[in-house]
């Protein structure tokens, strides 16, 4: 064969099957297949699997936006998260994911490292795309995207926050109260000496205003907090209480903003050999899944992450699905969970 000849055959544009292809292998009718894929619920089951076989046979991928345009669904849900690595939100997504599956669709993740104008960027993006329905993480966007979600109006709910005035519906926690309680309950132990190792993010931000309101009503005002950029990691913790330790200043309690600097400042605790808690207690925030394991277990604060992922993804579809949602802001609390460093 000719060098001609093969450079015809690589150029040969292997044609796309089209849903024609999958009537044809199926035995169907080409409206038939468009409603077993765009509109199951009303086509039998026996028809659905001729179709399902057909799609797989072809390599036929439906076009979801091409479908929407009758069912007015994309079936897509977009998502943004500030980390993936982060445990409390990895939990959350993955039950949204799981919620969604079950219930037929699909999600769009986005990381926005904590960043207004990433999530910004990124759901003016996926707005192109038609998804039916936007899971955004804390409260707090930047105003042009507020416009943008109000004038895309579709189905938003926010998560991991609370406020009484969210853009549409919410599943969250006050994490300004979780702090008053964080210093009532160290305060009730009998801790008078407070240091923070604390993540530079806006939710942990409410968290401290909480903790330093309870505080202030003992008079307890003189605290020295190491402010750490996000994410928080096991080597920042470490850091932070040698950086506390440095300034030679007297505490009993260490409060961090999270399970992963608590493990990170034990750590260190424990290479100076610093009896926890009876001469330093230390607090953690999200009872992630070391927290109980670790030695000593650390003492937290526990937040159903899984419950907020199924719920959110519940309350997003049925909203889509033109149900009544009862009640459009949920608060699931929280509980202070006491162990062996405090």
């Amino acid at each position: 064969m000719s060098k001609n000849n093969n450079s015809n055959i690589l150029n040969v544009k292997i044609k796309a099957p089209t849903l024609e292809d999958v009537a044809r292998v199926s035995g169907l009718s080409p409206i038939t297949v468009s409603r077993a894929l765009n509109n199951p619920q009303k086509v039998k089951k026996q028809t659905i699997e001729k179709v399902k076989n057909a799609v797989e046979l072809t390599g036929y991928i439906p076009n979801m936006l091409a479908g929407g345009l009758v069912s007015k669904r994309s079936k897509l849900i977009a998502a943004a998260v500030p980390q993936i690595n982060n445990t409390m939100f990895a939990d959350t997504m993955q039950a949204i994911s799981d919620q969604l599956s079950q219930r037929g669709y699909h999600m769009l993740l986005c990381l926005t490292s904590y960043s207004k104008k990433m999530e910004e960027e990124f759901v003016s993006a996926v707005l192109s795309r038609r998804p039916d329905g936007i899971v955004l993480t804390g409260i707090n966007h930047s105003p042009s995207l507020k416009k943008k979600l109000l004038i895309a109006n579709i189905p938003i709910i926010e998560t991991w926050d609370f406020t009484p005035t969210p853009l549409d519906m919410l599943v969250g926690f006050s994490h300004e109260k979780i702090g008053e309680h964080i210093g009532d309950f160290l305060l009730n132990k009998g801790y008078k000496q407070f240091a923070m190792i604390w993540g530079d993010d806006e939710r942990a931000a409410l968290r401290l205003r909480g903790i330093m309101h309870s505080l202030s009503k003992r008079n307890i005002n003189d605290i020295s907090t190491h402010l750490i950029p996000m994410p928080a990691t096991y080597e920042s913790g470490r850091k932070g209480l040698q950086y506390l330790l440095s300034l030679n200043k007297k505490f009993d309690a260490i409060i961090c903003s999270s399970d992963v600097l608590a493990q990170g400042a034990i750590s260190e605790a424990t290479k100076r050999k610093i009896i926890i808690p009876q001469e330093l207690a230390i607090m953690g925030f999200g009872d992630l899944n070391f927290a109980k394991q670790n030695s000593p277990a650390i003492s937290t604060v526990f937040i159903d992450k899984v419950y907020i992922g199924k719920l959110a993804a519940d309350m997003l579809v049925d909203s889509i699905e033109g149900k009544t949602i009862a009640n459009k802001i949920i608060d699931v609390g929280f509980k202070i969970i006491e162990r062996e460093t405090t």
